[in-house]
């Protein structure tokens, strides 16, 4: 396995809810991406964001870990739930509080606190931030 998708794998693992989307959490480059963010504060969900556009071999390594080819990605608990479609139709039906419910208790209420974490490879500065 390689090092990113490593970083990749315990990331996801470390984080109650992330969303790996084209953009951050303060701006989105992409209309699922923020489809898919806006559902989870629908909700008021805490959640990390991963910005897969700085490096393409993030998402190449992402979709090569989950099985699943696009942008955006939706974990919680570890498991990936889906993209924009299936987290805002989760969403609306009540399904997605739920899901955070099982996955993690009451602990996800705690605010919708949201930010950045930034992945990268050798030839990317940017590294793992501390949990």
């Amino acid at each position: 396995m390689s090092e990113l998708r490593e970083q990749i794998r315990e990331t996801i693992e470390r984080e109650p809810v992330i969303a790996f989307v084209k953009g951050t959490h303060e701006q989105a480059y992409c209309g699922n991406s923020e489809r898919a963010m806006q559902a989870l504060r629908s909700v008021g969900a805490s959640f990390a964001a991963v910005d897969v556009l700085p490096d393409p071999a993030i998402r190449q390594e992402l979709s090569a870990l989950s099985n699943w080819p696009t942008i955006p990605q939706v974990f919680v608990g570890g498991e990936l739930i889906g993209g924009a479609d299936i987290v805002q139709a989760l969403a609306a039906s009540g399904e997605l509080e739920s899901k955070l419910d099982e996955k993690l208790g009451g602990g996800w209420r705690n605010g919708g606190a949201e930010r950045t974490v930034p992945l990268g490879t050798h030839a990317n500065p940017l590294r793992l931030a501390p949990g």
